[in-house]
């Protein structure tokens, strides 16, 4: 083994710094190379997701030391801007640790002489994000793994607008937490010392009464569920996470009078009891909310993860069974909704717009040109949605009214600049109004879409390559595919072939170049003959390539068969 690797775990065993309990830990696998090699081959990496790993002790898992060590390092971004007095919001979700974790956080801070303001118990990650914008702060930080199994945490770092960090604001704090010293370098102020002289803030009631009545302003017909509210009967999970009071608050307070929390997953809970996954993106999530929905006669179930910013949906269809709607659906629908009920009633806003990600579902191109609205495609993640925002807003012009991801994640409104799992749940509840008054589920509406503008069938799947050697494999594999470019997928010529990593629009029958006019990104991009779409890109968070298959036909069932030969092609292209 690596005497680098050596030396850190002796260092960690020895030093005064580390508590007991991390000690023993570490002494518990002394002589299991494996092992220790995995926790201190290196750094977990920052970026601009900031950190994820499994909480354990170790330089590249999560623990309190990685944290304050990262928060250092985002410490420094902010002294050498100058704006300490601004301070920075704090929040966490329920995962075990998480409140440990944000308290670090906080101490880590108030030892650098930035103001803190900390929620006083788990809250919704958009509501971190807004407290960014409401309370004035430089940055934030909020600490959640999202829907990741339960042995994960992870740490979100925030800019002034809301976002998440730019590229070149996660380089500078990665350049940091090289410098600095995971022990000696770290600055810190206890926690409750740091309340005491003021210089934490714990923040609660007044912050999100402000964030609920902002939510609530971005209902498109406010009177839609008050109208069908006796006929509305909506069933809910947290999933043991963090929507557990904000989403029941937000769809009382539009009306719904028949609301059943699946109660034994609305007590937060980061050992997730009986969900390997907790993730509204499997159906295997919403097992006890199906049976509840059986037994009090609902037809629909609502899901948000542990975190609160993605939200997930099964409804009834036609058959009587319960059907699962997917992220890029959901967008779909919700977009639609927006734009028609701002047509029926008059209030459209000026120079409407809305953003989507180059991953998800091109059914929205078909959305915003029949409606009127001008669509934005941006790099997948968030934050690129909330740079498109940040614009409009600096050149004064133009309405944001919708902007989604294909992973379930979705924002209605300015006052975040995150995905909004509370704000969708209130408008999927006013959509599903407005639909059962039509004598419509969910379900009946999509087909309805389809039916307007064609079966657009959207699979993302992964390719998980784990192990020391993972992130090499990875890497391996996207250089291939840009390297040497496949020209066809089953059969289908390849038209455009997009390197977001060298910003190039190739087309392949002429060899044109021309940028993409997106940032630089990992990400290869086919167009398809037809107009079909594969997208490949190493995942930000975890160690796999994700593969996104986006294919449009006549029929459901043609849509699936090409996604089928597509991904059978890609994987013999990989040799995978």
């Amino acid at each position: 083994m690596e005497k680098y690797i050596t030396d850190a775990y002796e260092r960690w065993c020895a030093s005064p710094s580390v508590d007991e309990e991390t000690k023993a830990e570490l002494v518990a696998i002394a002589g299991n190379e494996d092992e220790i090699k995995s926790r201190f081959v290196s750094y977990l990496s920052f970026g601009t997701g900031g950190l994820r790993g499994h909480m354990a002790a170790g330089t590249n898992r999560m623990n309190v030391y990685t944290v304050a060590h990262a928060t250092q390092g985002l410490a420094e971004l902010i002294l050498s801007e100058g704006c300490e007095a601004r301070g920075v919001a704090v929040a966490c979700d329920s995962r075990n640790n998480s409140e440990r974790f944000s308290k670090t956080a906080a101490e880590v801070l108030a030892g650098n002489g930035i103001k803190v303001y900390i929620y006083d118990s788990l809250r919704p990650t958009p509501m971190l994000s807004f407290a960014v914008r409401y309370h004035g702060c430089i940055a934030g930080i909020n600490i959640t793994a999202s829907h990741n199994p339960k042995e994960y945490n992870g740490y979100k770092a925030y800019w002034e607008d809301g976002a998440q960090l730019a590229p070149e604001q996660a380089a500078v704090v990665s350049e940091s937490m090289s410098r600095v010293d995971i022990f000696d370098g770290v600055k810190r102020l206890d926690f409750d010392r740091g309340v005491d002289e003021g210089i934490i803030t714990v923040i609660g009631k007044e912050t999100d009464d402000a964030y609920v009545k902002c939510v609530l302003a971005e209902a498109v017909n406010p009177d839609a569920v008050k109208a069908e509210a006796e006929n509305l009967k909506i069933v809910y999970t947290p999933l043991f996470g963090a929507g557990y009071k904000m989403v029941p608050r937000v769809l009382k307070e539009i009306g719904v009078k028949h609301l059943y929390p699946v109660e034994f997953e609305s007590i937060p809970n980061g050992d997730f009891p009986g969900l390997k996954n907790p993730n509204p993106e499997f159906k295997e999530a919403f097992t006890r909310g199906l049976m509840l929905a059986d037994e009090v006669g609902s037809n629909l179930i609502i899901a948000t993860d542990p975190d609160s910013d993605r939200v997930g949906v099964m409804a009834k269809s036609a058959s009587g069974e319960f059907v699962t709607i997917t992220g890029n659906q959901m967008g779909a629908l919700l977009l639609d909704y927006i734009i028609a009920a701002y047509r029926e009633r008059g209030t459209m806003p000026p120079e409407p717009y809305a953003v989507k990600t180059i991953v998800t579902t091109e059914m929205a191109s078909k959305i915003c040109e029949s409606g009127g609205v001008k669509l934005y495609n941006v790099l997948t993640g968030f934050k690129f949605i909330g740079e498109v925002i940040k614009q409009h807003e600096a050149a004064g012009h133009g309405t944001y009214i919708f902007g989604f991801e294909e992973s379930y994640g979705y924002l209605k409104g300015t006052y975040a600049r995150d995905k909004d799992a509370v704000v969708a749940s209130m408008l999927i509840t006013e959509m599903a109004a407005y639909y059962s008054a039509k004598g419509m589920t969910l379900a009946d509406a999509l087909a309805s879409l389809y039916e307007r503008y064609g079966c657009y069938r959207e699979v993302t799947k992964s390719i998980m390559m784990e192990g020391l050697d993972g992130a090499e494999k990875i890497k391996g594999l996207m250089n291939k595919l840009r390297k040497t470019p496949p020209a066809e997928f089953a059969g289908r010529a390849v038209t455009h072939v997009r390197d977001y990593l060298a910003r190039t629009i190739t087309e392949t029958a002429t060899g044109n170049v021309s940028d993409t006019g997106l940032p630089e990104s990992d990400v290869m991009y086919f167009s398809i003959e037809g107009g079909d779409v594969i997208v490949c890109r190493p995942s930000g968070t975890e160690p796999k390539i994700k593969l996104y298959f986006l294919a449009g036909d006549v029929s459901a069932e043609a849509a699936d068969e090409k996604i089928d030969v597509y991904q059978k092609s890609l994987y013999s292209f990989l040799g995978v």
